[in-house]
């Protein structure tokens, strides 16, 4: 069913965005959330008080395991069903989305591609929403907003809140505590989630998202040239997962990053599992992803020479 979508809604952050989703459903039924999504997204579930239910990544595509997502939408009642693009990898499940609404016609399906090449048009995905991010670390990094396509026949009606920056920087340390310890995260609600509209007019910020985007395409085409001719393919993540950052998967994760940030260079380590943390359940292949992938840094936060280093460093280390 291909939803032809009326509206185009903006917010300060993507996350705004899905709050005010949540809070204007009244389908109080749980959602179902890839294992290995960003934290702060289940967290906003906790604050817009919507459970769910974490499903595990299939190894093959590193998204969500479709077969499971199948399998518990056919024996339970769920509201709701995120799909995530692991590392900004485009390919979506038409036929899968379809056949999921021809089970449960009532099931909100969101299309989540934070991290995915923001688009300005909408893609018809049979999804009920398309949500893009141009916050920090996303490939259009302008520091702020979000925005989506929502279908014409959604409720979306939004809120206002208080907004505290300290409450969002004391909620990331609880959560990457959480995460290094394994351990269970306790929501304790405050001000953490910026709302309030404080954003440009489309038309400005579209030409913003164009703009940004190009420059941060050519810059990660560039690194990512470095990284691909330098290190071995075996290790490399296929071509499509390396826009957002370039993904490579090693035994010794730990050691590398170590002597990486020893350099004085930087990588990234996502996305952990949330089993555990954020919701009961095992998430064996999200795991097995979490303990090998090093997100090597593509962006405007890194150059050339960086790059090379980064490649020797790893190549000493394998």
């Amino acid at each position: 069913m291909n939803h032809l979508f009326m509206q185009l809604i903006q917010a300060p952050r993507a996350l705004a965005i899905l709050y005010n989703l949540l809070v204007s459903c009244t389908d109080s039924r749980p959602w179902l959330l890839p294992a290995n999504i960003c934290p702060i997204v289940p967290i906003t579930f906790l604050k817009a008080r919507v459970s769910f239910e974490l499903v595990d990544i299939s190894p093959a595509t590193l998204h969500m395991d479709l077969k499971q997502v199948g399998e518990r939408v056919r024996n339970g009642k769920f509201g709701g069903l995120l799909y995530a693009h692991t590392y900004g990898e485009l390919s979506t499940p038409l036929e899968f989305f379809s056949a999921i609404k021809n089970i449960d016609p009532n099931l909100l399906i969101l299309d989540d591609r934070c991290l995915c090449i923001p688009d300005l048009e909408p893609t018809h995905t049979g999804a009920d929403v398309i949500l893009y991010s141009t916050g920090y670390a996303k490939i259009a990094e302008l520091n702020f907003g979000g925005y989506a396509f929502l279908s014409d026949q959604l409720e979306y009606s939004p809120v206002s809140l208080p907004f505290d920056p300290t409450h969002y920087h004391e909620i990331e340390q609880n959560y990457k505590r959480a995460i290094q310890k394994r351990e269970k995260f306790v929501y304790r609600d405050s001000d953490w989630l910026q709302i309030d509209p404080s954003f440009p007019a489309w038309y400005d910020y579209s030409l913003q998202i164009e703009t940004r985007k190009k420059a941060s395409l050519i810059q990660r085409q560039l690194l990512n040239h470095i990284y691909e001719s330098r290190l071995p393919k075996e290790i490399q993540l296929p071509s499509s997962y390396q826009t957002w950052r370039f993904n490579v998967r090693v035994k010794n994760k730990l050691q590398i990053l170590g002597a990486i940030f020893d350099a004085g260079l930087f990588a990234s380590s996502h996305y952990a599992s949330l089993t555990g943390i954020m919701a009961d359940g095992f998430a064996p292949h999200a795991e097995a992803l979490a303990d090998e992938v090093i997100n090597l840094f593509n962006d405007e936060h890194f150059d050339e020479q960086k790059a090379r280093q980064t490649c020797d460093v790893i190549l000493r280390n394998l």
